[in-house]
């Protein structure tokens, strides 16, 4: 520190003096001084001893130098800063230490001088810094928004062997969990390990961030884990915080049968369940569309005499308009006035959300009136949904002038979420260079683009057909810790074998085991249709297997892939005995495998057996036109004329819809046979429903026979292309196919 002139020193003297004196509006006699005082004379008169006993003063002095002395006060240097803060600590002043660090933080300490100081103090001007300076600085840190410079501080007190106090890691800890980033997630479990190693006492919350942690990356098998860690290892008991944590988190993924496991396990650690847990419960059949079961849980809960709250109501809701059912969501918000539960921003947001998926905008529109004069203000979320929906309609300028009509108008700041409705209506218009360039504008304005967002962006560019590019986006997200999941993964190995790329499929399997990211019953689909759309089906089996030793349960998508890649490959006989063991397991078939198999028998010329089975089915189940069209085909192509038409007569009889595959079969066959007339008679008995087919086959049929017989067979898509285009697509049940 600079050494101070005669008329400086002298100088000081007077200011301390007026400073320590008992006089109040102390701060108003210095203003004379204003022109004489310097940087060196303040940098003093914040070290002053006499001062630091008077952390109040120093303070006013503080704030009154940064506003009266802008040109002397020294604000290069934390030093004044620290001074203040130091005396502040020394008399247990805490709460306001930490305040004005903070606001220093924010506004202040753009070249982190603050932090740099505290990690190489320059003990010529200064004290070295106590372990009550770090504990505050770190926490002031962590208020700011920076567990990184946190991070930094606690690392300089580990190599000091300074121990923070557990208040102070769990702040760190939750701070570094709640940042957006891979890698902040693996500083959180570094915090840990030196944690222990130091000797902090940890507790539930400790552990609680952890497993939130974990949670986030979709590794719920560690997060379970981290619980038998927490009790057999460090001795401390789980809360409901622990459970609700992963509950929730299983709920999200679908893994009902791991939820149940986890609440015999919270019951057997004497824990009763709370609001929470059921709301969590609520949620995950919620999401999984099991709506009669998640009432059933709203139920419970008023038998345990707890009611249920507005999340739970917001969580029915969502529910029911995911299923369609807007009518009955509506009808809850009475249920909610008897319970004097008001509707809030959620409720409104998803009744709004629910109207325009229905289609019914002019409701949609009511409620947000509605909602204006309740009192309940819109929020980004009701601004994103409004953009949501011109973006589906395809209204892309529209959507420009929207975002700046609400920028303006209402303060709006586009957030991840606006930029992801905003990326996905540039993709539904196929302008993917849209996309791209808010992708990179997020970047730009510093919004870190979420999971769902990079899965987007990867979807599409594996859609392009753009492999590469997709492959890089993924590393480079990866390096740059954001946080890729299961659907990352799975939309690349579809992506690869959407191109028969299968050994780049199996690496992307692999590594996302390697890293530790577990699949869902989704992940798992996209690998074994995958393998059996390329003709591997046994190696399907295989994963098939993995699939079950996982504790996944396989769906009828997983059951379909595999009956289909048997019999695409021609082994009928294979495909039979998977159905059969698959049923003997509980799987239940319904049209599109049975359909799966009637056109495995056909392919392959076993007509006999295709019209036992067909036979089977119509005494077990309702078939549908599919399972006719597949039947007559057969009996086309075998020139059983008598037998289709028979079928053509039964299905009518049963009020089932031939549709122009139907048709084209048989006029395909009459014609083949030679039998024009007959050909022509039936295309006359159908001209209302299908005119321009009969106009087509008609020309075709005088013209020219050999042609005809070509344009027919591209008419009547056959149905195993209709088989394979669906699973290369992956919808695998409930489908109706219309040839038109």
């Amino acid at each position: 520190m600079a050494t101070l002139k005669p008329p400086e020193s002298q100088l000081l003297k007077t200011l301390s003096s007026i400073l320590t004196s008992e006089k109040t509006h102390l701060l108003e006699t210095l203003n004379p001084y204003i022109p004489q005082i310097t940087q060196p004379l303040l940098l003093y008169l914040f070290s002053s001893p006499s001062l630091a006993k008077r952390p109040e003063t120093l303070l006013s002095l503080f704030h009154w130098a940064k506003a009266s002395t802008p040109d002397a006060f020294p604000s290069d240097s934390p030093l004044p800063l620290l001074s203040v803060v130091r005396s502040l600590i020394s008399h247990h002043k805490f709460a306001d230490a930490k305040s004005l660090l903070v606001s220093h933080i924010r506004t202040s300490d753009g070249p982190l001088s603050l932090c740099n100081s505290l990690l190489h103090p320059n003990l010529h001007l200064s004290p070295p810094p106590s372990k009550a300076l770090f504990d505050v600085s770190l926490g002031a840190y962590l208020q700011a928004g920076k567990p990184h410079v946190a991070l930094q501080i606690f690392q300089k007190m580990i190599r000091l062997k300074l121990k923070p106090n557990p208040l102070t890691c769990n702040t760190l800890l939750i701070g570094l969990v709640r940042y957006p980033s891979s890698f902040s997630l693996t500083n959180a479990r570094e915090v840990f390990d030196d944690m222990v190693k130091l000797g902090v006492s940890l507790n539930a919350k400790t552990f609680n961030v952890l497993i939130h942690g974990y949670c986030l990356e979709g590794k719920l098998d560690d997060a379970v884990g981290m619980i038998e860690r927490m009790v057999s290892e460090f001795k401390v008991n789980p809360d409901n915080v622990t459970y609700n944590t992963i509950l929730k988190a299983m709920s999200k993924k679908g893994r009902l049968n791991d939820v149940k496991e986890l609440l015999l396990d919270m019951k057997k650690n004497g824990l009763v369940p709370n609001k929470d847990t059921y709301n969590n419960l609520v949620y995950g059949y919620c999401k999984l569309g099991s709506l009669k079961e998640a009432f059933q849980i709203v139920e419970l809960m008023k038998q345990t005499n707890m009611l249920p709250d507005i999340r739970t109501y917001n969580m029915l809701m969502n529910g029911l308009c995911n299923a369609g059912s807007i009518k009955e969501a509506l009808e809850l918000m009475g249920e909610m006035k008897e319970l004097k539960l008001l509707p809030d921003v959620v409720t409104y947001n998803t009744l709004i959300d629910g109207c325009f998926e229905l289609g019914l905008s002019l409701e949609a529109k009511k409620l947000m009136e509605q909602m204006v004069n309740h009192g309940v203000k819109p929020n980004q979320v009701t601004h994103n949904i409004s953009l949501k929906w011109l973006c589906k309609e395809e209204k892309m300028e529209e959507v420009s002038r929207k975002v700046e009509e609400l920028v303006e108008l209402h303060g709006f700041s586009p957030d991840r979420v606006t930029y992801h409705t905003l990326i996905k209506g540039y993709l539904k218009v196929g302008d993917l260079n849209g996309a791209l360039e808010m992708m990179r504008e997020m970047g730009q304005k510093g919004i870190t683009m979420n999971t769902i967002t990079l899965n987007t962006i990867l979807d599409a560019l594996c859609k392009e057909r753009k492999l590469d590019e997709s492959r890089n986006l993924l590393d480079s997200a990866r390096k740059r810790g954001y946080i890729v999941d299961e659907v990352s993964y799975g939309t690349l190995i579809t992506g690869y074998f959407r191109e028969e790329k299968v050994e780049k499929a199996l690496e992307m399997w692999e590594e996302m085991k390697v890293v530790k990211i577990i699949p869902t019953v989704s992940t798992f689909n996209s690998l074994i249709g995958g393998l059996c759309h390329n003709g591997k089906t046994e190696l399907a089996i295989e994963k098939f297997d993995e699939l079950a030793e996982s504790g996944l349960l396989p769906d009828d998508t997983t059951f379909n892939s595999i009956i289909h890649g048997y019999c695409k490959e021609g082994r009928v006989e294979k495909a039979f005995e998977f159905y059969n063991e698959s049923v003997r397991h509980s799987f239940k078939p319904d049209n599109y495998t049975c359909n799966i198999l009637l056109n495995g028998l056909c392919k392959e010329g076993m007509t006999e057996k295709a019209l036992n089975f067909f036979n089977s089915l119509i005494e077990e189940r309702e078939v549908d036109t599919v399972t006719y069209n597949t039947m007559i085909s057969a009996f086309c192509k075998d020139r059983k004329l008598k037998e289709a038409f028979d079928l053509l007569s039964e299905m009518e009889e049963k009020r089932l819809k031939p549709d122009r595959f139907t048709y084209n079969s048989i006029v395909t066959a009459l014609m083949e046979d030679g039998k024009l007339s007959e050909a022509e008679e039936l295309l006359e008995k159908v001209s209302g429903k299908f005119g321009s087919a009969k106009q087509n086959l008609q020309g075709e049929t005088h013209e020219n026979d050999s042609e005809s017989k070509e344009e027919l067979n591209t008419e009547g898509i056959a149905y195993s292309d209709v088989i394979n285009e669906l699973c290369s697509r992956g919808r695998s049940k409930g489908v109706t196919v219309e040839v038109t």
